[in-house]
């Protein structure tokens, strides 16, 4: 039951009570924390400050360690070398910003590694090292034996086969409905347990609306959905999944999920010199994405096309320019300024690197770039042999509004089918660029290049591929031996994929060798993204990190037997969803025992289903369609596509939409308004799973929002005139936003909210209109069962 005249200050109250800061400690430490410190920060300190801050230093300068996690904390002469959360008062930040300090003393560190380092202190300043100070870093390659690459691969569970194992034994047969619920049973009754009840239809039907699709069922649905489940549940079940997977809405839900892997974004991001240039034709992947899924494309095709689609062979012009387009997976990179970076070509590289590690095999292959890898079987080499096949590749984001500070400015594909995109009648295209001298903006006038013409993001090899020398603790100046182009040696699968031809980056070999059957990780690596995404935790809870620091698999045989089923049945991923929905273990309910919720806390058992809190797109997508404002046919591009600019130098480009949230425009560093309080990522690195925090901007938000209020408006004129009798639109309100009546103590709040608001400010549609906010504002209505 809801308490519709509760207050929202005692709901303000209790957000603010909660910390602000966050001291991330080595035992609860992310894959992207972990990845984050080897790449930004790690080889930062080794190159510019372990010299004279490390137990070996001939002179320890200010009596200050950096070898150590708490070296670090302890800090010294002048006091800790950082408050984690609060990077404006942490000495090491404003060392590197010469604010009062200065280090190096031999002279300031690019902006862009300022900024990583104040990004670093906010986060919690997460530091996967041990208290005791580190030995020098090893020469590349090398490494002690016990620790030694070589030996991490033989003991990690990820490297090893993946099996097709026999579902167990169970006591109550019965209940199973699809081979997987022997693997979710027999863990429970081992543990002496019983799953809990079914989810009653209702609940049922609402869960398969919002995993599917992302959109809520019509009152008539759920009507329809109850009496056909009395009548024959499983086939009823059965039915409704067909139908949602075959809605073009399913592309834009589980689209979406893949874009977080893909770091999509239409900007770059601040560079570290506060500059931030569009990408006015990134629209062009969000699209290709949505459509994939709703074609149901393999999974391995996928994979290829996005690594290697400008190298397949392609039957028709618009296959060709489909294909094109997929490649801006490898071009989406936020990319740090140009300026005085003397690793700007290779920080693209790494990236690139990153989003095939994690995205696609759940490895932080990239922190292998200045040294072996501290704790997965990665060797410095195997970073330099892919590195190879990406320095042989020219990566397209366009002009960068033709800041070369930035970037310096590329070509794009010309997509000989598409349709000509034309702007506005009278309008001008024009780019922003900053006046060396002044730091002035101006205006220049593009080149009219044919406008219109069909641009989209990408790759393609380069004239003279060639394998890459080793970098010497990441530094592109100071080279090694060139590392021969290929994959990692802790995965020496299929021969004929390893032999990458002289003429060509390497691409296809990588794409073959990542969808070989029996490559360990990829089929497991996505099998757990569609389960975390049904389920709200995957059976690994690190979903971008199968490595020594991720999470063990809470039911390894049938993580396995998922992969399996997943690669025979021809990488289908609508076809895993269906199996998995029609599963008994996913049409439980939240309700358990309480011995069950003692013991098993986490669920990590799955014996119920674990409300989880709708994601940002999917709030205000819900919001729309309750207010009766969402208009759910796909949405156009965003005015990025038209402007070729700075973001920070051109105010707000964030215009009302009403399509769904997948179609807004998303920058880095300025996301959309209506979805900002509540997790979004920032879109620069890769995200399989979202955080879900509790913040008191997001009661604010709820509370405050001009989005949120327009919503509650257009409902209330619903409400109105859907009948001049109260009891009827709050009953039409009720089922609208819960799909259910109210109850008597309801209706009397409700009515009773009404009543008091409207005498107060003497206007129906804002007595309504509070009363449609406040339902709006519910865990109720933002949470699903």
């Amino acid at each position: 039951m809801i308490r519709l005249v509760a207050p929202f200050i005692a709901l303000l109250v209790s957000f603010l009570a909660l910390p602000s800061g966050r001291q991330v400690h080595a035992d609860d430490l992310s894959g992207a924390d972990v990845a984050f410190f080897e790449n930004r920060i790690r080889p930062v300190l080794v190159k510019h400050c372990l010299k004279c801050h490390s137990a070996k230093s001939k002179e320890l300068g200010g009596k200050l360690l950096l070898d150590s996690r708490a070296g670090v904390r302890a800090g010294g002469e002048s006091g800790p070398a950082l408050v984690a959360g609060d990077a404006k008062a942490s000495l090491i930040v404003q060392a590197m910003r010469y604010d009062g300090l200065e280090m190096p003393p031999d002279g300031p560190l690019p902006e862009s590694i300022v900024s990583d380092f104040a990004k670093w202190v906010r986060l919690g300043a997460a530091d996967p090292r041990t208290d005791k100070p580190e030995k020098s870093a090893s020469p590349p390659g090398e490494t002690t034996a016990a620790s030694s690459p070589d030996e991490v691969a033989k003991r990690l569970w990820s490297l090893k086969p993946v099996g097709d194992p026999t579902p167990p034994a169970v006591k109550d047969s019965a209940w199973v409905r699809d081979p997987l619920d022997r693997f979710v049973l027999a863990r429970i009754e081992a543990a002496g347990f019983a799953p809990s009840e079914d989810a009653d239809a209702r609940a049922l039907v609402r869960r398969l609306f919002h995993d599917i699709v992302g959109l809520p069922p019509s009152m008539t649905q759920v009507e329809q959905f109850v009496e056909a489940h009395r009548v024959d549940e499983q086939r009823a079940i059965e039915q409704l999944v067909d139908q949602l997977l075959s809605s073009s809405q399913f592309g834009e839900r589980w689209g979406r999920h893949w874009l977080d892997v893909a770091r999509f974004a239409e900007s770059n991001g601040n560079d570290g010199l506060g500059r931030n240039p569009t990408f006015p034709h990134a629209w062009r992947y969000r699209d290709y994405v949505i459509d994939c899924f709703n074609r149901d494309t393999p999974f391995a095709e996928f994979l290829k096309e996005q690594i290697a689609g400008d190298l397949l062979k392609s039957e028709t012009p618009e296959e060709r320019d489909r294909r094109l387009i997929a490649t801006g997976f490898l071009a989406m990179a936020a990319k740090p300024a140009k300026a005085m970076n003397n690793n700007f070509d290779m920080d693209v590289v790494a990236d690139q690197i990153d989003v095939i590690g994690r995205g696609v095999m759940g490895l932080s292959v990239a922190c292998a770039r200045c040294h072996d890898h501290k704790f997965d079987p990665i060797h410095n080499r195997d970073y330099y042999a892919i590195a190879g096949i990406f320095t042989s590749t020219e990566t397209l984001w366009g002009v960068a509004a033709n800041e070369k500070l930035t970037a310096p400015p590329t070509g794009l594909h010309v997509l000989k089918s598409a349709t000509k995109v034309l702007p506005p009648e009278g309008f001008v295209e024009t780019v922003l660029v900053l006046q060396s001298d002044t730091g002035v903006p101006k205006k220049i006038p593009k080149p009219p290049w044919p406008v219109g013409t069909p641009l989209a993001m990408g790759v393609r090899d380069r004239a003279k591929p060639a394998d890459c020398k080793i970098n010497i603790k990441g530094d592109a100046k100071k080279l090694g031996k060139p590392a021969p182009r290929g994959f990692l040696q802790a995965i020496p699968i299929g021969a004929e994929t390893g032999k990458i031809a002289a003429k060509q980056s390497g691409r296809v070999e990588l794409a073959n060798w990542l969808t070989h059957e029996d490559h360990p990780l990829t089929s497991r690596v996505m099998v757990n993204r569609i389960w975390h995404h049904l389920f709200g935790q995957g059976i690994v809870r690190t979903p971008d990190d199968f490595g020594v620091y991720g999470d063990r698999p809470s039911h390894p045989k049938l993580l396995d037997h998922l992969a399996t089923r997943f690669v025979a049945q021809g990488w289908s991923i609508k076809r895993l969803i269906r199996d998995i929905a029609l599963s008994r273990t996913y049409q439980l309910g939240c309700k358990a025992d309480a011995g069950v919720l003692e013991a098993d806390a986490e669920n990590r058992l799955f014996a119920r289903r674990t409300r989880h809190r709708l994601g940002a797109e999917a709030l205000r997508d819900n919001m729309l369609h309750v207010a009766g404002q969402l208009d759910s046919t796909a949405g156009d591009a965003t005015i990025i596509r038209h402007r070729d600019i700075l973001v920070n130098l051109a105010g707000n480009l964030h215009q009302p939409s009403h399509y769904r949230s997948v179609y807004l425009c998303y920058l880095r560093n300025a996301p959309p308004p209506e979805l900002t309080a509540f997790d979004l990522p920032d879109f620069s690195s890769v995200t399989g799973r979202r955080d879900e925090s509790t913040s008191p901007s997001q009661a604010l938000h709820v509370y405050n929002s001009p989005f949120v209020i327009a919503q509650a408006g257009h409902f209330a004129k619903r409400v109105i005139e859907e009948s001049a009798d109260n009891e009827s639109r709050v009953r039409f309100a009720f089922r609208r936003v819960f799909r259910r009546e109210p109850t008597v103590a309801e209706m009397d709040n409700a009515l009773e909210l009404v009543r008091l608001t409207e005498s107060e400010a003497d206007s129906e549609v804002v007595a309504w209109s509070s009363l449609c906010q406040a339902l709006l504002s519910t865990n109720e209505f933002r949470y699903i069962d």
